[in-house]
């Protein structure tokens, strides 16, 4: 049976570049301490390789050890996607990508190009999109995992995709296994899933964040993300879980405060969140203020999922992968003991 896995390549570059900086440049505090530490970060001929070395390692074990037959690499090429155009802010808190990190990004997407892994990338949409659509298109033909650090991927889990969220400590994996294990079936000796992961069923998605999957975009719209500058409603987040617990999306909570015709009405609208939801400190004036914001959030937190891809599955098929250009490419790097 085919096995297909999916890498969020993005988030993995970017793990692998930090997991493996000099620690002058994790402790400098200026662009300019940084910069003059950049000649210790792992080189060849001129090339920076400290990210493209780890995450090449990181592909192997995890073919090694789980034994895919299909696999997906997808990339992030731009800020400037459909979702800055929808909100010219979305992104705007991060800062500018390191050169070092820069120039790994194009090489690492060439360097398995010529090897003949398939690697998505788009100047419109984001790998999550490229990755959601890949997901939606073949997961009822065999399983299917996501491998990413992105805690946004969360809402592709279900019961034909699993989730391979990679913390940041196997310490901490663990201890969400431990939780869910006698309760969901995990037997961590035997699942073999890559370090520092933990798989995301819908079932534990809904124990571990308060939200089944598909609710995600919800409670991004209502509490925001920070990470992607999306602003969601202020002061409304910890009402957010048992809200979408009783009305399921952000839609028809605003639906049901519509449906109370005047402020009189609405005071019974927020008793019975009180009483009945548990929700003390009442919502309703900023989720009427921010409903523009909210419903915005929402559809940027939402991964699209009809993206055309430009692989066919048969040209993800890891028997793709031809020997020779692997070995000359992991040369052309210093990557000999990898070869």
């Amino acid at each position: 049976m085919n096995k297909f896995i999916i890498v969020d390549g993005s988030s993995m570059l970017v793990t692998s570049y930090y997991g493996m900086l000099p620690k002058q440049i994790l402790f400098a505090k200026t662009e300019e301490e940084r910069e003059k530490f950049y000649p210790k970060i792992m080189q060849h001929n001129g090339y920076y390789t400290n990210a493209m070395y780890t995450m090449m390692r990181t592909l192997e074990k995890i073919q090694k050890e789980q034994r895919p037959t299909h696999m997906l690499i997808c990339f992030d090429t731009t800020r400037d996607t459909f979702r800055r155009e929808m909100y010219a802010d979305y992104k705007g808190n991060r800062s500018e990508t390191p050169e070092p990190l820069k120039q790994q990004f194009g090489n690492m997407e060439n360097m398995l190009m010529e090897m003949g892994y398939a690697v998505e990338m788009s100047d419109t949409y984001e790998a999550d999109d490229l990755a959601g659509s890949a997901a939606a298109k073949y997961e009822k033909e065999q399983p299917t995992y996501i491998i990413t650090k992105d805690h946004d991927y969360l809402q592709l889990v279900s019961d034909d995709t699993r989730l391979w969220l990679i913390q940041t400590k196997q310490e901490n994996a663990d201890a969400i296994m431990e939780r869910y294990g006698s309760r969901y079936g995990y037997q961590k000796e035997t699942m073999k899933i890559p370090d520092k992961a933990v798989e995301v069923t819908p079932s534990i998605c809904r124990s571990e964040y308060d939200v089944w999957p598909c609710q995600i975009p919800d409670l991004k719209g209502i509490v925001g993300d920070t990470s992607d500058n999306i602003p969601g409603i202020k002061g409304v987040s910890s009402a957010a879980a048992p809200l979408l617990a009783e009305y399921g999306t952000l839609e028809e909570i605003y639906r049901t405060i519509d449906s109370y015709p005047d402020d009189k009405a609405k005071k019974q609208l927020t008793a019975f969140w009180k009483e009945e939801l548990g929700i003390k400190r009442s919502p309703l004036k900023a989720m009427t203020e921010h409903r523009e914001e909210g419903l915005l959030s929402k559809q940027l937190a939402t991964i699209k999922r009809d993206v055309e891809l430009s692989h066919t599955f048969e040209e993800m098929s890891l028997s793709r992968i031809d020997e020779s250009r692997r070995r000359e490419q992991l040369m052309k790097y210093g990557f000999q003991s990898l070869l």
